[in-house]
């Protein structure tokens, strides 16, 4: 992601107050008025083939239900707007089925491609031949299992295979069957694969119980868990509002792994890092895919797709924005303007950059 790189939820660094601040500035009504104004502006413009290369061309975007994600594909929809494209309401749906419907020109695009998380969903899809995916939107994205910092520190827990041990896994108990509780991943999201290939490469299967759900709603449950003072044990990823108020290094630590284990197409991914430290996934990065048909007929919108970059910090804001009450799909609408008020110059450089690739 990234117009700036100050600062990522890297499993290295974390930082709430600077998310609130970034939040504040980004996000703040004082702003809204003017992003709105400039939308306004934007979709009235004059229909000049040089200005908007996109008229009369019709955009299908399409996301997961995970709201967090409207906010990078609302954001490339306004963008394509600004070039004349025709964007209708974005459509929810599961990674599996998003991916086909891009692929079969059902959907444009998708802003929310991660790789290598969703390299099964993509080749399975039909891959290249089917998509064009080109530049990078958001990167420096990071997963992995966390444990309360209090439990870790008192039984020298640092590592996820130590959870094969009965007395360590029953810490983390929440239900009473004497195995551990983790809060993970939501089956169909990629993630979950993952999760269940390293219960059985790191032999957790008899300790450890993969709790799968809503998972805002298990993580609630687990938020409150830790503020009672209990013990918790959760998988989470980066961008996302988790970080912001459990804080890495403050009130939770990361788990390594013995080792590095993938599934399917991330098999043979070492998710050992520069620095030593194995959490057990590859640092990802996100891309906007889209059907490749669309790409080759209309180079305004793939030269846009290819140069659009947010930083990891606005996503990380605008999502604690969220998960602070202002999650309507208005909420978002105005968190995103308002970042193109506040972006213009950035914003205006990705628009003149997309209108050059589709001159004659």
């Amino acid at each position: 992601m990234h117009c700036a790189h100050s600062l990522s939820f890297h499993p290295l660094s974390s930082s709430l107050n600077f998310i609130r601040a970034k939040a504040t500035a980004l996000f703040k009504p004082t702003q809204w008025a003017k992003a709105l104004a400039f939308t306004g502006i934007a979709i009235a413009a004059s229909a000049h083939a040089q200005t908007q290369p996109g008229q009369g061309q019709r955009v299908q975007p399409v996301q997961t239900s995970v709201a967090e994600e409207t906010f990078q594909t609302l954001l490339v929809a306004r963008a394509l707007q600004a070039l004349g494209y025709d964007v209708q309401d974005i459509q929810e749906t599961e990674y599996a089925s998003a991916y086909l419907a891009v692929a079969n020109g059902d959907a444009s695009y998708i802003a929310v491609n991660w790789q290598p998380l969703h390299d099964d969903f993509y080749a399975n899809a039909g891959g290249d031949t089917k998509f064009y995916r080109k530049g990078t939107y958001v990167d420096n994205s990071a997963q992995g299992y966390l444990i309360d910092k209090k439990t870790a520190d008192a039984h020298a827990i640092t590592n996820f295979s130590q959870l094969q041990q009965p007395e360590i896994a029953k810490l983390f108990d929440a239900n009473g069957d004497g195995k551990a509780d983790l809060t993970g991943c939501t089956p169909g999201w990629g993630c979950e694969a993952v999760v269940e290939h390293h219960l059985d490469a790191y032999e957790l299967r008899q300790t450890v119980t993969h709790n799968q759900g809503n998972y805002a709603a298990l993580m609630a449950d687990t938020i409150t868990r830790y503020q009672q003072g209990r013990p918790i044990l959760y998988y989470t990823w980066t961008p996302y509002w988790v970080s912001g108020v459990l804080v890495p290094g403050k009130d939770v630590v990361w788990l390594e792994v013995p080792f590095s284990s993938m599934p399917g197409a991330q098999k043979d991914i070492d998710t050992q890092l520069p620095n030593g430290k194995n959490y057990g996934f590859p640092i990802n990065r996100m891309n906007i895919v889209a059907n490749k048909t669309f790409a080759k007929n209309n180079p305004a919108a793939a030269k846009l797709f290819a140069v659009m970059q947010l930083s990891i910090d606005d996503v990380s804001a605008q999502n604690l924005r969220m998960q602070q009450g202002e999650n309507s799909r208005a909420d978002i609408a105005r968190h995103t303007d308002a970042w193109i008020s506040a972006n213009q110059t950035v914003f205006d450089g990705w628009l003149q950059q997309a209108r050059e690739a589709a001159k004659p």
